[in-house]
């Protein structure tokens, strides 16, 4: 009967391991398991270079969220950003999604201009106003074969 009881315990004790060290994953890896804390907002953009997905999205600053996924839309030739926004945040219809640049050779990541208008995105809404990425690489190739001529 002691034996038993102690391999109880070891099981027992093995088990409530197990069950902490998962939750620590979850939390620690800000995973969602119901995926109920955030909305999915979509943006536009006619180039959206270096947008992976996991990348933070931004409000001054803060991140507010993360993008889910980078698409092409084949009819029409432009990318399709897909956003999860927090749920504590609303976004004006008329915010502003840009893509930045974090630091000169930096990831990329969106930032969002707060709008002014009264009305809110809902989730499956999509962003009107679009900036695309400034593309140093091509700045500079423009640059230097332009100044070859003189």
């Amino acid at each position: 009967m002691k034996k038993s009881s102690i391999e109880t315990s070891v099981g027992l004790f093995v088990l409530i391991g197990i069950l902490c060290v998962g939750y620590l994953t979850i939390k620690l890896g800000k995973m969602d398991l119901l995926g109920d804390n955030y909305y999915s907002v979509y943006a536009d953009f006619n180039s959206a270079t270096g947008l992976k997905g996991g990348a933070n999205v931004e409000m001054a600053g803060v991140k507010i969220g993360q993008i889910e996924d980078v698409v092409l839309l084949p009819n029409i030739k432009i990318a399709r950003v897909q956003l999860k926004i927090d749920n504590d945040i609303s976004l004006a219809v008329d915010v502003i999604a840009s893509v930045k640049t974090a630091g000169l050779l930096g990831d990329r990541y969106l930032s969002l201009t707060p709008g002014g208008s009264d009305e809110y995105l809902v989730a499956g809404d999509s962003i009107e106003e679009t900036e695309s990425a400034l593309d140093i690489e091509d700045l500079i190739s423009k640059y230097v074969f332009s100044s070859e001529g003189e």
